[in-house]
């Protein structure tokens, strides 16, 4: 259960399996559109749009998973792109392009372990934060309740 009480409650089982399903959503769309980053985006709004009228606690991993999976589509989309140049226009695969791509390789497999490990711990009932998104999440979601 919560310790550090953030949400000022103790989830309950569904809470905690819908909250862990935001982070695996992504995981899911790798399955259906690997080449195309949109899709693990796409997957984890409307995810985020069926849950947004639920408990602060799902509310706020489904924004926490779609603000990291929006801060990795730009990432790819950028790969995406600069792949797409190279194999239909004159531009040349550089240094740098390869050295690009390794980085996003390594982004997305660190990105995918992560997400595992934080689905893992939301389904337990933990609150795990993740580097800078959480904040992000805790303004957004402050404003949130703030309006209701």
């Amino acid at each position: 259960m919560i310790t550090n009480g953030t949400f000022g409650y103790a989830p309950h089982n569904s809470e905690m399996e819908r909250a862990s399903n935001s982070y695996l959503m992504s995981l899911v769309a790798v399955i259906v559109g690997l080449p195309l980053p949109i899709f693990n985006l796409l997957a984890t709004f409307f995810f985020y749009l069926g849950n947004k009228n639920s408990t602060a606690f799902v509310k706020w991993h489904c924004m926490q998973a779609l603000l990291s999976q929006l801060g990795l589509f730009v990432f790819n989309s950028a790969g995406f792109w600069w792949t797409i140049s190279v194999i239909f226009q004159e531009e040349k695969a550089t240094n740098c392009y390869f050295a690009y791509m390794i980085t996003i390789v390594l982004f997305n497999l660190i990105e995918f372990i992560g997400t595992l490990i934080l689905a893992t711990r939301t389904r337990k009932g933990q609150h795990p934060e993740l580097f800078f998104f959480s904040d992000i999440t805790n303004l957004i979601c402050k404003k949130n309740e703030d309006i209701k």
